[in-house]
C-alpha cells in the first residue's frame, strides 16, 4: 500500500464518526423474525409431545401431571437449545413460539439455563416428588452396601 493512499484514509477516518454502536447503552429493536427464548402457552397444549420428539437437541421435556385435566409442565433447557424452531413448526396446536424480545440469555450460573414453564404449584409438587425419589434411592443404595 502506498503512503499517500494510507494517509488519505487516515485523514478521512479522523473526521468521521465511528461505525460501531454503543450496544448496551443504545439498543436497537430486534428483528421481527429473531429466534430467542422459547414461549409456551399451556392452555393450548394437549400433551402430544411432538415438540419433544422433533427437537434435535433434546432441549424440551414435557412432563404430564394429569392429561385429563390438561396439567402439564415444560422443562426447557436453554443451554441445549439450538434455536432452530423445529418444535414451533411441528406443534399442531400453535402453543409454542420463539420470542424476538427475550434473546439476551447470558448467565453466570448453569441453573439459570433450566426453565420450567407452567403452574408454580405443579412445578413445586413435581420437584418435591423428584427430591423424595432421590432420597429414597440413596437410602436403598446405602442399605444395599
Amino acid at each position: 500500500m502506498k503512503i499517500g493512499t494510507m494517509l488519505g484514509d487516515v485523514t478521512t477516518s479522523l473526521f468521521r464518526r465511528p461505525v460501531t454502536r454503543r450496544y448496551p447503552f443504545e439498543r436497537r429493536p430486534a428483528p421481527a423474525r429473531l429466534r430467542g427464548r422459547l414461549i409456551w402457552n399451556p392452555e393450548k397444549c394437549t400433551g402430544c409431545q411432538l415438540c419433544c420428539r422433533d427437537c434435535p437437541s433434546n432441549a424440551i421435556e414435557l412432563i404430564i401431571i394429569d392429561r385429563a385435566s390438561k396439567q402439564f409442565l415444560m422443562h426447557y433447557h436453554i443451554d441445549r437449545c439450538t434455536f432452530c424452531a423445529q418444535c414451533v413448526h411441528s406443534c399442531r396446536f400453535n402453543c409454542l413460539g420463539m420470542s424476538n424480545e427475550d434473546w439476551e440469555l447470558a448467565a453466570l450460573s448453569r441453573d439459570d439455563f433450566s426453565v420450567f414453564y407452567g403452574n408454580e404449584s405443579l412445578r413445586q409438587q413435581y420437584l418435591d416428588g423428584l427430591s423424595r425419589e432421590g432420597s429414597a434411592a440413596a437410602e436403598a443404595e446405602s442399605a444395599a452396601d
